[in-house]
């Protein structure tokens, strides 16, 4: 038996595992059993393109990258008005090139790759919990009678590193407005909030979205 063939099967399941299980810890719509699958089916059709010659299974290896865009599209999830599962798609996409570089025995090219996902994953994280760029937060506010915006955007500055008005709503019959924002900030702050939107009295409701 090549051992040579084994140690790479064990170092796409090692690293692939501890991407994998950052990955259902956090609650993503595809967990580590499917990026696992993924990277270890590429390792095992690239391993055996080198043992057949590359130049006799360039087809196969293009299949695996091809095929593997599929799976990924199956992880994007679209609502009313946005589609989620990017990072999630890319990500099965990458570890099957990773486990098919192992597979090939181009240790340097696949671990490059995977150092750079991580520092992608911890940035994304970082973006996460301060509810930036593509993570802002929709809040909405019912106000009880026509409060003036100076009241609200007072509020909103104490916990917001920033935010927008995006939508106004006004409801003459029962004096509501429903006021609707776009915000950044650390998620403690973003709760602390919501309790002080809670605790005035022309507050009707507030909703983050």
């Amino acid at each position: 038996m090549d051992i040579t063939i084994i140690e790479r099967f064990l170092v796409v399941f090692v690293l692939t595992f501890i991407y994998g299980l950052e990955r259902q810890r956090s609650h993503k719509p595809i967990g580590f059993g499917t990026f696992i699958l993924v990277a270890l089916g590429a390792c095992g059709l690239a391993i055996t393109a080198d043992q057949l010659g590359i130049a006799n299974s360039i087809g196969l290896l293009g299949a695996i990258v091809t095929g593997i865009g599929f799976l990924g599209a199956g992880a994007l999830i679209r609502t009313s008005d946005k589609i989620f599962g990017f990072t999630t798609a890319a990500s099965i996409w990458l570890f099957s090139i990773f486990g098919m570089l192992i597979g090939l025995n181009m240790y340097y090219i696949g671990l490059i790759i995977y150092l750079l996902v991580w520092i992608v994953v911890f940035t994304d994280r970082y973006l996460e919990k301060r509810f930036i760029g593509s993570y802002r937060k929709e809040i909405s506010i019912n106000t009880r009678g026509f409060v003036e915006k100076t009241r609200i955007t007072e509020v909103l500055s104490k916990y917001c590193t920033s935010f927008k008005l995006i939508n106004v709503g006004i409801n003459r019959k029962n004096r509501e407005v429903k006021l609707k924002y776009l915000i950044e900030g650390l998620k403690k702050d973003i709760e602390s909030l919501l309790k002080e939107f809670y605790g005035k009295k022309w507050c009707n409701s507030v909703e983050l979205g």
